[in-house]
């Protein structure tokens, strides 16, 4: 079998040493005589995992010890509707800045579940600009009042990127998705009053969702909201309130303990830096033949979007692509074109040998 360099905004490749690992112990975990998967959640083994995955993201991320860390089901989209029904009470406001596609589906599902008794309010939008940048610092309207200010630090569809360093100067409790790129390099979660993350990209399978939440934040939710969906009842039960993705937290643990031997998130800050600067060059380079539309300062190192000189070219230049090993470059819909995404574990090997094909494909095609 042949692996391909698989380029998908999510789910996305993961290490392959990670799989080996996982399919070593998928039949038998450490002499348990089960795999992960068929084991009690509430038993000593499984317990082991959940608590040494906690251990070793708080280690990588440097999670101050007045957060809790929670493994959620749901998805990041879940954490769309769940945000505000435990963050935002009746008669309160809460801003969101809107860069991208999926910061406009949480403020519209914010907007859906508070209807009526609180108000999201937009503080701020580029998508009259296309989505093709970060807000500047005049076009953020904050209310210091707000409740908290909600926005996405890494918009997959459009490759936009921001950093802690960038975030608006508030005293209002920021809360952040940071999905499409957590792990990719250092974060100061002090920064932030709640950070969550869908896995199927930088962190493991679909099927688990990290939720970084300050304790003060929890026992806000009104006691009539169902029990799953109150982060302070999660946080008191462990996330094991109900049946949590055993395995998804597993895999998830084997790839954070990958991490650690990657030298840490200081250390993936440089080789993803590297990686995106080899594609962005190929592109900038290219004399127009493919074209990236965000503003430099506000590139993705995860998610490049690009389009070609001539969009009647798309077809060959996937279906070359397909041919060379190089799969699931097709843009999303809602914009067209292409997309690399060069999460953590495409080596800078795969990266390398998309830009040469691009460069190929450039000198017959142009």
């Amino acid at each position: 079998m042949s692996r391909v360099w698989n380029f998908s905004a999510g789910p996305a490749v993961l290490p392959a040493e990670v799989l080996e690992q996982v399919k070593d112990e998928l039949l038998d975990w450490h002499g348990a005589g089960c795999g992960v998967m068929e084991m009690s959640h509430r038993g000593k083994e499984f317990t082991s995992i959940i608590e040494a995955a906690e251990a070793d993201l708080r280690e990588l991320l440097g999670i101050p010890a007045n957060y809790r860390v929670l493994f959620l089901q749901g998805g990041a989209t879940q954490q769309f509707a769940q945000i505000p029904i435990n963050l935002l009470p009746a008669g309160k406001s809460a801003d969101y800045l809107v860069t991208g596609s999926w910061s406009k589906k949480a403020v519209k599902e914010a907007q859906r579940v508070v209807a009526g008794t609180a108000n999201v309010r937009v503080a701020g939008s580029t998508e009259a600009s296309g989505f093709t940048r970060f807000l500047d610092a005049g076009e953020i309207d904050l209310d210091p009042n707000a409740a908290y200010l909600h926005l996405c630090t890494n918009e997959t569809i459009h490759g936009v990127e921001i950093d802690c360093a960038r975030l608006p100067a508030t005293a209002v409790p920021i809360v952040a998705d940071l999905s499409s790129h957590i792990l990719s390099r250092p974060v100061d979660v002090s920064k932030y009053a709640l950070i969550y993350a869908g896995a199927q990209k930088n962190v493991g399978p679909s099927g688990v969702t990290l939720v970084i939440v300050r304790e003060d934040l929890l026992g806000r939710a009104p006691a009539t909201i169902p029990t799953v969906m109150d982060y302070a009842v999660m946080a008191e039960n462990g996330s094991m309130l109900n049946t949590p993705p055993t395995f998804a937290i597993y895999v998830s643990g084997l790839v954070f303990q990958w991490l650690k031997r990657q030298g840490g998130l200081a250390e993936m800050e440089k080789i993803n830096a590297h990686k995106a600067e080899l594609l962005y060059a190929c592109i900038d380079g290219s004399e127009g033949f493919y074209r990236n539309p965000v503003r430099v300062a506000d590139r993705s190192r995860m998610n490049v979007p690009f389009t070609l000189a001539r969009s009647e070219l798309d077809a060959d230049f996937l279906a070359e692509a397909k041919a060379a090993g190089l799969v699931s470059l097709k843009g999303h819909k809602s914009v067209g074109g292409m997309r690399a995404s060069i999460y953590n574990a495409m080596p800078t090997d795969g990266v390398r040998e998309l830009v040469a094909f691009m460069d190929d494909f450039r000198k017959r095609k142009a």
